[in-house]
């Protein structure tokens, strides 16, 4: 179902893609748009437990998109180093394919926030980051993507350091 990776030396293990989903601040969601046309947006995410997490609003063009079609691929960049002398960039990237879902369980939205305002507040008091989430509770939608399929790549030149400077 899901294409071999073209230059497999550059391919990164699933640790490594982990690791980056893990450390990531912001990825592009691609998803089914309206009238064919590819809806392509950013945002900030959460990965924990294999599964990425998204907050949104309760309505708008991304919920429709999801709501007609599931499926979709979440990509992060992790590194884009443009080498002018060499005419290239020292890139490394994951892309995430699967399906979203909307989370309507309450326990299962509140973990789901609670892990985002954890990962982008992480000094912020316990009590602080359950005051903001409860202040913006009634019109907040948790998504949940659950990954059928990871893969990650490098440049070329990355694969060819030793395995300290990654």
């Amino acid at each position: 179902m899901f294409r071999d990776m073209r230059r497999k030396r550059q391919a990164l293990p699933p640790e490594q893609c982990a690791a980056i989903l893990r450390r990531g601040t912001s990825g592009v969601l691609a998803l089914a748009g309206d009238a064919g046309y590819p809806y392509a947006v950013p945002l900030s995410y959460v990965y924990t437990d294999g599964k990425l997490y998204f907050h949104c609003a309760k309505a708008g063009h991304k919920l429709d998109a999801i709501q007609r079609e599931p499926r979709a691929s979440f990509c992060v960049i992790d590194q884009d180093e443009i080498v002018p002398e060499e005419y290239t960039t020292y890139f490394r990237s994951v892309i995430a394919f699967g399906r979203i879902r909307i989370l309507a369980d309450d326990a299962q939205k509140r973990s789901a926030i609670d892990a985002l305002a954890a990962k982008y507040a992480p000094n912020a008091p316990v009590d602080d980051r359950k005051r903001a989430i409860d202040r913006g509770w009634a019109p907040l939608c948790m998504l949940e993507m659950e990954i059928d399929h990871l893969t990650g790549k490098e440049a070329i030149e990355l694969v060819q350091q030793p395995p300290a400077t990654k």
